[in-house]
């Protein structure tokens, strides 16, 4: 998974585990954190966009993706958001601005909560809020629970899920790209790429199991103690500026529950709607997003 590009690549380890880093640029740090079913390759619009603009820019594998390490466990927003923090220190840093996907910015609010001298700054694309996640599948079981029942159910049983993603060359992974993504995006040589590389990483050994246990923590979680210890813990409002940026056409959080984040977002936050744009913004709109995040980061 160490695809050839103007970055370098390393490995830090960080809370236990050791990370894979792609780096490219000098200045003030960026982390990127990829989502579900991806790895840093996602970020590589972003990379050398943001590099140029006077940034060192940090994408990695999360845990249990790429040529991070796999555990056996650790696959909570406690430990993911530990990993992060345990990163920006390792990268010599006692700060840094956080932009996340998915997942990644999942893990980026919940970073901010949990560890918050550690963010300067934090985009969250294609995502929302921990607490407003939840509270709109509770609130709108017909809309966003439908919408993340539609994967995440399927998710929970015991190895069907991985043998599904593996299966025929892991041919899944580009059907929920495909699904996932806005049309405009899925015509182009770059999805077609995209997807094939994404299919390589979900066949790494141990990928397709650690990366569904992402789900499994997050639905079981919410029927034990430590789901409401977490809720609780994540309702600590930013301190910092907050950037959402969100496709209009977004199948897996809708825009509604995107909104609805700004209760815990603080008081420097907003919103940007791309129409037509689906759950990947940052590479369906790459140029877009990286000029938003940019200038969010310089300015904001």
């Amino acid at each position: 998974m160490r695809l050839p590009g103007p970055w370098r690549q390393h490995f830090v380890s960080a809370n236990g585990i050791r990370l894979h880093v792609v780096e490219q640029g000098e200045g003030p740090l960026v982390v990127l954190l990829h989502g579900f079913p991806e790895f840093w390759w996602a970020w590589r619009h972003q990379l050398p966009g943001l590099a140029a603009r006077g940034f060192r820019v940090a994408a990695i594998d999360l845990r249990g993706y790429g040529e991070s390490d796999k555990p056996p466990r650790g696959y909570d927003l406690w430990t993911l958001a530990g990993d992060v923090s345990g990163l920006i220190g390792a990268l010599g840093e006692a700060r840094a601005a956080v932009v996340g996907h998915g997942w990644g910015a999942l893990i980026g609010w919940t970073l901010t909560a949990l560890h918050p001298r550690r963010v300067s700054r934090l985009v969250s694309i294609g995502a929302a809020h921990p607490r407003a996640l939840r509270a709109a599948m509770l609130r709108d079981p017909g809309g966003q629970g439908a919408a993340t029942a539609s994967y995440a159910a399927g998710f929970q049983v015991p190895r069907r899920p991985e043998r599904s993603l593996r299966a025929d060359g892991a041919a899944r992974v580009e059907r929920i790209l495909r699904a996932w993504s806005g049309p405009e995006w899925v015509a182009t040589d770059d999805f077609a790429t995209a997807a094939a590389h994404c299919r390589t990483g979900m066949g790494v050994p141990h990928v397709a199991h650690c990366s569904l246990e992402y789900h499994r923590w997050a639905a079981r979680s919410q029927l034990r103690s430590d789901g409401r210890r977490f809720a609780a813990a994540v309702a600590r409002v930013p301190e910092v500026p907050v950037l959402q940026i969100h496709g209009a056409e977004d199948p897996c959080v809708l825009p509604s529950t995107a909104q609805a984040s700004a209760r815990w977002a603080g008081a420097e936050q907003r919103l940007e709607v791309l129409d037509g744009c689906g759950h990947f913004p940052h590479e369906e709109r790459p140029d877009v997003v990286t000029a938003m995040v940019a200038d969010f980061l310089l300015y904001s």
